[in-house]
């Protein structure tokens, strides 16, 4: 039986194709319905990331075609929840081989399973990926092979670079807290945010 992703991304994937855009992950957790996008490998694109105007309109289109499901009685999932479409971000989480596959010889962090040998921690550039394993290096040069089932938690890190010159008038930014603030797509400008969806259903991460 196929589940809420499965179904979402069915309509989703040619959608993104359209917009020359890749659909990087499907979520429902905890009443969220999440729908990462990113840029297509094979983008002719000029910009080097998800424009807000694509997202807009993935969002418009897919929110359309949720209202038709449940108008026709076939709801994608049970229940009120929230539409959410994005980009994956600067720092972005890596579930799944092709995610693995994709960030290689990028920073990573990791987080291992309980129970698994070793530290469980480790934080490093992944230099090698396949269908089951990955290894990361660390920055003394040592390198770690994992099985990716045995991955608990994983996502790539932004390093920034060197800070401005003392005296040059630059000043440090402000961390804002994410829960109260917009995304904000590659290119700077924001990215539109979820919208409530309620489905047909009152009833009921």
């Amino acid at each position: 039986m196929s589940t809420t992703p499965d179904r979402v991304g069915e309509f989703v994937a040619p959608l993104a194709a359209e917009l020359e855009l890749r659909v990087y992950d499907i979520e429902f957790s905890g009443g969220i319905l999440r729908v990462l996008l990113d840029t297509a490998r094979d983008s002719t694109a000029q910009d080097h990331g998800v424009d807000v105007d694509r997202l807009t309109e993935a969002t418009r289109r897919i929110s359309r075609w949720l209202d038709e499901r449940e108008e026709a009685g076939e709801p994608v999932t049970s229940g009120p929840y929230a539409l959410e479409v994005s980009s994956p971000g600067l720092e972005r989480t890596l579930r799944t081989p092709e995610h693995f596959a994709g960030a290689v010889g990028e920073s990573v962090r990791i987080k291992l399973k309980a129970g698994i040998a070793g530290e469980r921690r480790i934080d490093g550039e992944l230099v090698a990926a396949n269908a089951t394993t990955i290894t990361v290096q660390a920055d003394g040069g040592s390198e770690r092979t994992v099985e990716q089932s045995d991955v608990e938690r994983a996502r790539t890190q932004f390093k920034w670079g060197p800070g401005p010159k003392p005296g040059s008038g630059s000043k440090r930014g402000k961390r804002t807290d994410a829960s109260k603030a917009r995304e904000v797509a590659p290119d700077g400008a924001p990215e539109p945010a979820g919208r409530d969806h309620a489905t047909n259903s009152e009833a009921l991460q």
